[in-house]
């Protein structure tokens, strides 16, 4: 039921009470700041302390007049309303404080009386008597009207609501949105799994499982605060378009602290200067490579040849050679990191100089340790040398001799040459490192020293990761738990996984559970259709999809001047509302926009923060992830070409479309799409 009379004139007083409460906590949070530089102890904590509060206000004052809540539960009297009997909660993205001594305005949809207001149906209602739903308009925010389902008597309008398809179905303008309002039961489940628990997240194009990674870690930071903000989240997107796309989710949802960034910026925060064919990375990213590279550094480990003696003023200290061989092979049995190793074995002779001075009646001070440690250096690097990761793979990927020894047995000579390097740099410093190569430095550093580790990490797009990736990301979160989003479907590297047990492994999680999504709300069913069909093309075993919705439009066109056809279409889409997207293999692209610009229309090109241009220019390997209101994709059989998985990289692009998608094509269409 849509009300817009009087009970919408007490929603709107109530509203203009929440609004007082946000205006009376960004005063209390500025006053917080100025009190805070008098209070902390030393200027560390002084530091730390400004800059928080300085964060709290900022947040605060940053939304002021935005939709302070989404819904409302009226809880029954009943024994199945336990604690909440008779009470009413207002839900938002944030918590609203009322005055001194009395509740809340307003829950934080994360509070665990708020699960019920995604959880509960007509079949069970949680006790729940009325729960209503909120319209607002845009720009500015305005409450519209509400809808109310009485879920006590048994009435509930699930996929009728008006004011979910509304907000499902609302222009995508900007970056990617929160979905606090529409969250649904089986994507809540999801959000709220506990924090030890690892998850895999199979969800078809639009059925917000990228949503459903963000809000998760909004949801965890919530409920166990204290511990990841010691230990950290870590978000690892595709690349930094769709980092982008998704940066303004969770600062809307009051939560700053997450470091999101990819995975090949994690590894090199410098972009790479090399290149690698297709050959040369697909055997970078093999698995078998960390076996290479183990053999590669512990090659390095000698055998003493021949006793150690340390002079100590008139007297002279002897370890024979069996007692050191016997040090160096137990260091290399327990199987620490090579750093700690070099350490063990260092502090092992130095405990049998130690042994000796002190059966001969000596007192051994640190002075005399540290003395004893310095003349054991030279014996430390001959048979345990320091080493940097990146000699350590310039060492094999430069020298034949070298990477046929570490990779005999494992790699056939085929693949050898492929990763060997044509003209080997002067050394490690002035090579020009790849991408992939910076992955096998990380698998390098790992056998060293231990990397750092998070207590969450969220990894979208995972089905894209090469098993050397997974292992990098798995290093991180050994002692964490780990959500994997994506789809198989979706797998465009010549590395995709093919299925999820394996990818999992990987990951260091082969028992996290896999859980699909197959409800679309972004892709309206008439894009879904068509993507179902090509889907029966893929070499992977994944659901069929079904839209949420039943709107939208698609238009396939056969065309013998495509240049004229995509200006044609652009002009009738840019006279709806929304953003506009021209999708085409990355070597079709430039001609495409340069005849709209010819033709008046100005055109952005992905990433280009600075143009207001409602038209954007999308190479097909940069499209996933990414979501616009109208698509026009130019020459599907052009994609399906580019490369050994142009089926998945166009079934991506056919789903970025959320209301219209034109596709024309002056060659025949790919399988699937040619009826």
């Amino acid at each position: 039921m849509r009300v817009t009379g009087t009970g919408l004139d007490e929603e709107l007083a109530y509203l203009a009470e929440c609004r007082a409460g946000l205006r009376r906590m960004v005063e209390g949070a500025r006053l917080n700041v100025v009190v805070g530089e008098h209070v902390a102890g030393d200027r560390y904590s002084a530091e730390r302390l400004g800059r928080h509060l300085k964060s709290l206000a900022k947040e605060l004052e940053e939304e002021p007049e935005g939709p302070a809540f989404f819904g409302r539960l009226d809880f029954g009297h009943g024994p199945s309303a336990g604690d909440h009997r008779g009470q009413r909660y207002y839900v938002g993205r944030r918590h609203i404080s009322g005055e001194t001594g009395r509740p809340p305005l307003v829950i934080d949809w994360r509070a665990p009386v708020s699960r019920v207001f995604y959880q509960a149906d007509a079949r069970d209602p949680h006790g729940v008597a009325v729960r209503r739903r909120f319209g607002w308009s845009t720009r500015p925010a305005a409450l519209t009207g509400f809808e109310d389902e009485r879920l006590g008597s048994g009435e509930a309008l699930g996929t009728a609501s008006r004011i979910v398809a509304a907000e499902i179905e609302r222009p995508r303008v900007g970056p990617m949105r929160d979905i606090v309002a529409t969250i649904q039961p089986e994507q809540d489940e999801l959000v709220r799994a506990g924090l030890e628990e690892s998850i895999c997240v199979q969800g078809a194009p639009g059925t917000g499982k990228t949503a459903v990674g963000l809000h998760r870690a909004a949801y965890l930071l919530y409920t166990h605060r204290q511990r990841l903000v010691r230990s950290g989240v870590l978000i690892l997107g595709p690349n930094q378009a769709f980092l982008g796309y998704i940066s303004a989710v969770l600062p809307a949802l009051g939560e700053v602290d997450v470091e999101q960034t990819t995975l090949e910026r994690l590894l090199a925060p410098d972009p790479p200067r090399g290149t690698d064919g297709e050959a040369s990375a697909t055997v970078k990213n093999d698995v078998r490579m960390a076996r290479v590279l183990r053999r590669a550094l512990y090659e390095r480990v000698g055998r003493p040849s021949g006793p150690l003696t340390v002079p100590d003023g008139s007297y002279r200290w002897r370890v024979s050679e069996e007692r050191l061989r016997r040090v160096v092979d137990d260091t290399r049995r327990e199987a620490t990191p090579y750093g700690i190793g070099r350490e063990r074995v260092l502090s092992r002779v130095v405990g049998v100089l130690r042994e000796q001075a002190e059966s001969r009646g000596q007192t051994p001070n640190a002075a005399w340790t540290r003395k004893m440690g310095r003349a054991a250096t030279d014996f430390l690097d001959t048979v345990w040398p320091a080493v940097r990761p990146q000699e350590v793979v310039a060492g094999l990927l430069g020298d034949p001799a070298a990477l046929a020894r570490a990779a005999d047995g494992i790699l056939t000579p085929g693949e050898q040459s492929a990763i060997l390097w044509a003209r080997p740099p002067r050394s490690f410093r002035s090579a020009r490192w790849s991408a992939a190569d910076a992955v096998l430095i990380d698998e390098v550093a790992s056998l060293v020293e231990r990397p750092r580790g998070y207590g969450h990490v969220i990894v979208d797009e995972a089905q894209d990761l090469s098993a050397m990736q997974c292992r990098a990301i798995a290093r991180r979160s050994e002692h964490g738990s780990i959500t994997v989003l994506g789809d198989l479907a979706q797998g465009t590297t010549p590395w995709a996984a093919r299925d999820w047990a394996e990818q999992l492994a990987h990951l260091g999680k082969p028992g996290a559970q896999v859980v699909a999504l197959t409800t679309g709300f972004r892709v309206p069913g008439a894009v879904v259709a068509v993507a179902n069909r090509l889907l029966e093309e893929l070499a992977v075993e994944v659901p069929r999809t079904r839209s949420f919705r039943a709107d939208g439009l698609l238009r396939i066109r056969g065309t013998t001047d495509l240049r004229g056809a995509a200006v044609e279409a652009v002009r009738d889409a840019l006279g709806h509302e929304g953003s506009v997207a021209v999708i085409a293999a990355d070597g079709d692209l430039a001609v495409l926009a340069e005849a709209l610009e010819a033709a008046g229309v100005e055109v952005a090109a992905l990433g280009e923060a600075s143009s207001r241009a409602r038209v954007t220019a999308v190479p097909a390997t940069m499209a996933k992830g990414l979501e616009y209101d109208h698509v026009v994709v130019a020459e599907p059989a052009g994609i399906a070409e580019a490369e050994a998985r142009g089926l998945n990289r166009l079934y991506v692009v056919l789903t970025r479309a959320v209301s219209r998608l034109d596709v024309l094509h002056s060659r025949p269409l790919p399988a699937g799409l040619g009826d």
